[in-house]
C-alpha cells in the first residue's frame, strides 16, 4: 500500500523528454479515476519536456483490454514508452483476480516480447476510497509516477549500451 506522495519528482533526476514519443491506453472502466490518472501523467510528460504531437491516447472499454490496446499501439505507433492506465477496485467475486493477473501478465509479455517499455500504471485497490487516494486524492497521483517511469524507460530505450551502476 501506498504511504507517500506519488506525485512527488525531481525534475533534475529525470531526462528531458522533448525527443521522445509516448504512448497513453486508458480504460473507460472507472473513468473518475482513470481520467485523473492520464491528466497527471500527460502534465508530467509535458513537465518534463514531451510535446503535445509527441503524445498518443487510446481509450480502451476496460483495464483487461489494456494489454491489446498496447499492442496495437507498438504495431501501429513509432514510440519510445508506453503507459497502460486502469483501475481494478475489489468485489465479491473472483472476478478482480482474475483481471488482475491477466492485465499484470500481459504487461509483461509485451515488455518481453517488444522494444517498447510498457509502463503499469493500473491501481488494484480495496476500496474506491483508495483509487481516488492515489489518483489524485491524498496520496498524490499515481500517473504522475508511471510518466516519470515512462521518461526514464525511454531513455534506457534510446541509449546505445544501457549503462549499470553495479559495474555490469
Amino acid at each position: 500500500m501506498a504511504t507517500t506522495n506519488l506525485s512527488y519528482y525531481d525534475k533534475a533526476t529525470i531526462p528531458n523528454a522533448k525527443s521522445f514519443r509516448f504512448g497513453i491506453v486508458v480504460s473507460e472502466w472507472n473513468p473518475e479515476i482513470t481520467k485523473n490518472l492520464h491528466k497527471g501523467a500527460i502534465e508530467t510528460l509535458l513537465d518534463c519536456g514531451a510535446t503535445e504531437e509527441n503524445i498518443v491516447s487510446w481509450d480502451v472499454p476496460g483495464s483487461f483490454e489494456l494489454v491489446y490496446g498496447c499492442k496495437r499501439m507498438i504495431e501501429t505507433q513509432k514510440l519510445d514508452a508506453i503507459i497502460a492506465i486502469g483501475n481494478v477496485i475489489q468485489g465479491e467475486t473472483k472476478h478482480f483476480d482474475f483481471v488482475c493477473e491477466g492485465v499484470t501478465q500481459g504487461i509483461v509479455d509485451l515488455n518481453i516480447k517488444y522494444d517498447v517499455p510498457v509502463i503499469f500504471c493500473v491501481l488494484t485497490d480495496n476500496t474506491k476510497q483508495q483509487s481516488i487516494d492515489r489518483s489524485g486524492g491524498k496520496l498524490g497521483n499515481k500517473g504522475i509516477e508511471c510518466a516519470v517511469a515512462a521518461i526514464k524507460m525511454a531513455a534506457i530505450k534510446n541509449q546505445e549500451r544501457p549503462s549499470s551502476s553495479l559495474g555490469f
